[in-house]
């Protein structure tokens, strides 16, 4: 990671405020104070369906395609060695974060695991360090790494304007895998299932009725998803149009985009964890038009002071995310003793703190906003300061 300091106005507001939306929401919805008491709208679809939870990710990627059009456009989207290397670069750290936070997840609970195994404290280390056989090589990190790094690619070797004809190819090749695959069963029958289980092998997956949600075959749709982001980058950055015109622009196709998925969805159902064509449609849409409703209401009307607190999140995404996902970890195997027991830091405080004061509920949603707030007063720092991490 690199560190840079810039002056705010080279900056797209509404475009960081978006970003420091979803990124606040991935971190309030990721950490609730107990999994037996999250409110509906801050948990996941089971299957089939849309939350405002299932929104976070991919408006993201959305955002990371709008990002990715802004930052080619310094190269005049040529391909040439130097700008394949960043590309590439990149790619591969986004890709090595996500697993070196998994290898130290899981060198956490491997140490708790074998903790009555009789091993000896370095041989208790040494196991709990190296259980390279059951790390997930997939997830958060990595699909977003995998997503950009080939998006990124396809703006500079492809003309913009077929850019809509491989999304379009790519949505439809993928819903007929699906169909033909038995891709909307859950269970480890769906084609998604077989393919990882074969290529990545079952202890290098997430658990989940054998669907990984950010399997192999489903970032395919994943990319198509950033390219659609490009595309709407390059209607916010079109030189002869002014702000409201571009406001509309996004606002229309925003609009059409999410009604086509909706109409969709009659026949590919809207499911976040096989990251369906209706739901790459619907969440574009819905991205779209709430950019398009921020730029009017902080570039048009000026309404800015209002949304620091995302903004603040959204300067520096990559690098709160990181930071908040350390955190979680560090709080859920970091252990204290209180009085006759071992508790975690996140048990210490949710349990003996803010449970017995609000209740089952209250108290759940409380420990999420509380960790979103102390993730904020880490990356406020680096906002006040102007300093943008880069990865």
């Amino acid at each position: 990671m690199t560190s840079t300091v810039r002056t705010p106005k080279q900056r797209l507001v509404a475009l960081d405020i978006l970003r420091g939306i979803t990124i606040a929401g991935m971190l309030l919805v990721n950490n609730p104070g107990s999994w037996s008491y999250v409110y509906a709208p801050l948990g996941h679809a089971s299957w089939n369906g849309l939350t405002p939870t299932d929104l976070v990710f991919p408006f993201f990627m959305f955002i990371m395609g709008i990002s990715t059009y802004i930052s080619l456009r310094k190269y005049n989207f040529e391909f040439t060695r130097h700008t394949a290397w960043k590309v590439v670069r990149r790619a591969v750290l986004i890709y090595l974060i996500g697993l070196v936070l998994a290898w130290i997840s899981l060198s956490f609970r491997t140490w708790f695991a074998t903790a009555n195994d009789g091993l000896s404290f370095g041989s208790h280390l040494w196991t709990a360090l190296t259980n390279f056989e059951n790390i997930r090589l997939l997830g958060v990190f990595p699909r977003l790494g995998i997503s950009y790094g080939f998006a990124a690619l396809i703006g500079l070797l492809m003309n913009h304007k077929h850019i809509p004809y491989l999304i379009a190819g790519t949505l439809i090749g993928y819903l007929v895998l699906l169909l033909v695959g038995r891709g909307f069963e859950y269970n480890e029958t769906n084609i998604l299932s077989v393919v990882d289980r074969a290529v990545l092998g079952v202890n290098h997956m997430y658990k989940d009725n054998g669907i990984d949600p950010e399997g192999l075959l489903s970032t395919i749709p994943a990319i198509a998803h950033v390219l659609i982001g490009f595309c709407f980058g390059r209607i916010l950055l079109d030189k002869d149009k002014d702000i409201t015109a571009k406001m509309m622009a996004l606002f229309r196709i925003g609009a059409v985009i999410m009604f086509a998925g909706f109409l969709l969805s009659y026949g590919c159902p809207i499911n976040k964890k096989v990251w369906s064509p209706s739901f790459v449609l619907v969440t574009c849409g819905m991205a779209s038009l709430l950019l398009s409703l921020l730029i009017w209401v902080i570039d048009v009307k000026g309404y800015k002071k209002q949304f620091r607190f995302f903004e603040a999140y959204g300067v520096n995404p990559l690098f709160n995310y990181t930071l908040g996902t350390l955190l979680s970890i560090l709080l859920s195997y970091i252990r204290v003793p209180i009085g006759d027991k071992i508790v975690s830091l996140h048990g210490v405080i949710y349990n003996y703190g803010l449970h017995s004061w609000l209740g089952d509920y209250p108290s759940s949603l409380a420990y999420a906003l509380l960790f979103v707030v102390v993730v904020w007063l880490c990356g406020y720092g680096l906002y006040k300061r102007n300093i943008y991490i880069k990865i």
